[in-house]
């Protein structure tokens, strides 16, 4: 829970401010920025995990090379392989709220934020009074979306940290239901987790198409 929940809120921060990057760059950079956020978005989980673990190879990798650390096992520690796999959860999944964000600022009509500078609001302000109301159907779907979605990560983890880190130090609960259940064989465990997940996922779902609804009736 704290893995995915940390997963999203870096998600959102990165998300919003690369949105909020496009709305302030020229035509190029922001085609420039789009595709390649959308190449992120688009490369397959095990290719995308098996290319940052390249990149922070310990014997091979490109950043032990940069910062002059060679040997250096990125993935030995316990929070150090927590911290690149949330890097690359991230990697994946903030093109849909950049994208989602966008979208939305786009649509404000301008007239509403020139009406809003014409009445001596600062940036902030407008932001927090004109901005953020219009933004919130769309940022509460960008949220749920996210947590469903991190909360089931599954595939950088285990492909990353070669099924769970040294001594299951990088578990969470996709790949440890996974490992009770096909290679512990013990199925009982695993089926129990596994229906704990569907049911705390079913309550995000819940408020996931709550929201949905209230956001057709907003728009």
């Amino acid at each position: 829970v704290v893995f995915a929940a940390a997963c999203v809120v870096a998600t959102l921060a990165v998300g919003a401010a690369a949105a909020v990057l496009l709305t302030r760059v020229g035509r190029w950079p922001r085609l420039f920025l789009l595709f390649a956020a959308l190449g992120a978005w688009a490369a397959p989980a095990m290719t995308g995990s098996t290319v940052w673990m390249f990149l922070f190879d310990t014997n091979l990798g490109l950043v032990n090379e940069v910062l002059g650390m060679p040997g250096h096992n990125w993935f030995y520690d316990k929070w150090s392989a927590f911290a690149l796999v949330g890097v690359v959860v991230v990697w994946h999944s903030f093109p849909f709220v950049m994208i989602s964000l966008y979208a939305g600022i786009e649509s404000i009509p301008v007239s509403v934020l020139e009406a809003a500078r014409l009445d001596g609001a600062s940036t902030w302000t407008t932001f927090r009074h004109v901005m953020l109301p219009i933004l919130r159907p769309i940022l509460t779907i960008v949220v749920i979306q996210s947590i469903i979605w991190d909360f089931k990560v599954f595939t950088q983890i285990y492909v990353m940290t070669g099924g769970g880190g040294i001594a299951g130090q990088n578990l969470v609960l996709n790949v440890y239901a996974y490992q009770k259940a096909f290679a512990s064989s013990d199925y009982s465990l695993g089926a129990a987790i596994g229906v704990l997940m569907t049911l705390i996922l079913l309550v995000v779902t819940a408020f996931y198409i709550r929201a949905l609804r209230r956001s057709g009736e907003e728009l």
